[in-house]
């Protein structure tokens, strides 16, 4: 078995090759003057089980395309098996047509990863369960529930006043997962625009006066819904307002928006490299997936359960 990264996220790759006691592979990832992507492999692949890191966030079609031309070159060096491990998968939310003449982009970027090569998927907590069925080879969705959970439970030692809350109606079989895991209560966020040019409404459906509240959510982007539901959980007399999020995109304003906001805290996995902006802000901390990402390498590796992971 060898483990290869790409450039977006190498702290998580050294990481889970610590987790499973393999250096990485040696290999020259590298842009051209003209910004092309050059890669070249500095060790024998041939008949290897092969595993490439990249997460495709920020510059996502940078990232994107390292992820192609790493998994091509591995196929031309005859690589036995490779597995493309995705932490966390771009363009998913672009994965139904929200009109005429639109892309559905999630499948695109399906097809080329597969067509690069890649003879199955390791990814986490993509946007939406049915992006799975774009790959046409075989595709695992871990769930970071086991990680979030556990830090939940090491933090709120007494859950008797715990809610946790789904910033919209999508996110509920998400939220639900992890409140049944921490025994703790439910509450959905229902956001309305009566009428265009009326600015939304916040209705909470489910008690949280005198609540301690986490939000659950698998992508935190601009974090404005967040910030605005946290305000509206305030002041329908929440104790306390807390955010645990898988993926941490953070982009523009984001990390302003949420040192700004009612939020005690805001939990992110290390799916995404922490920009400066993220390490340094007071209320956001990183969990670390490399544990789970690694297991879920070895027991691919062996032809183990994955699911077990989660039971």
């Amino acid at each position: 078995m060898k483990i290869l990264s790409c450039n977006s996220n190498l702290p998580l790759a050294e990481a889970i090759s610590d987790y499973l006691d393999i250096p990485l592979t040696q290999a020259a990832v590298r842009r051209f003057s003209d910004m092309e992507v050059f890669v070249e492999i500095l060790e024998n692949v041939r008949g290897e089980d092969v595993y490439v890191i990249q997460s495709t966030s920020y510059p996502t079609n940078d990232n994107l395309m390292e992820l192609l031309v790493c998994l091509d070159a591995l196929h031309r060096g005859s690589a036995n098996r490779i597995t493309a491990v995705i932490p966390y998968y771009g363009y998913a939310r672009q994965d139904r047509k929200t009109g005429p003449r639109t892309p559905i982009s999630a499948k695109l970027v399906a097809n080329l990863i597969t067509t690069a090569g890649a003879h199955r998927v390791l990814t986490l907590d993509l946007h939406a369960g049915q992006i799975q069925g774009f790959f046409d080879v075989p595709t695992d969705n871990l769930y970071a529930a086991p990680v979030l959970s556990k830090d939940i439970t090491e933090t709120f030692q007494n859950n008797g006043d715990l809610t946790v809350v789904s910033p919209d109606v999508g996110g509920v079989v998400r939220a639900r997962a992890i409140a049944r895991r921490v025994d703790a209560g439910l509450a959905i966020i229902d956001k309305r625009r009566e009428k265009a040019g009326v600015s939304e409404v916040m209705n909470i459906i489910g008690d949280v006066n005198g609540k301690r509240c986490l939000m659950v959510d698998d992508i935190v982007d601009s974090a404005g819904t967040l910030c605005n539901a946290a305000v509206a959980l305030k002041e329908a007399g929440a104790e306390s307002v807390s955010a645990y999020v898988t993926h941490g995109v953070l982009s523009g304003g984001a990390v302003a928006r949420v040192s700004a906001s009612p939020l005690e805290e805001m939990v992110i996995t290390d799916s995404i490299l922490a920009t400066d902006a993220v390490q340094n802000a007071i209320n956001i901390r990183q969990l670390s997936i490399a544990p789970l990402l690694g297991e879920a390498i070895r027991r691919i590796a062996e032809s183990k359960s994955v699911s077990s992971l989660f039971d």
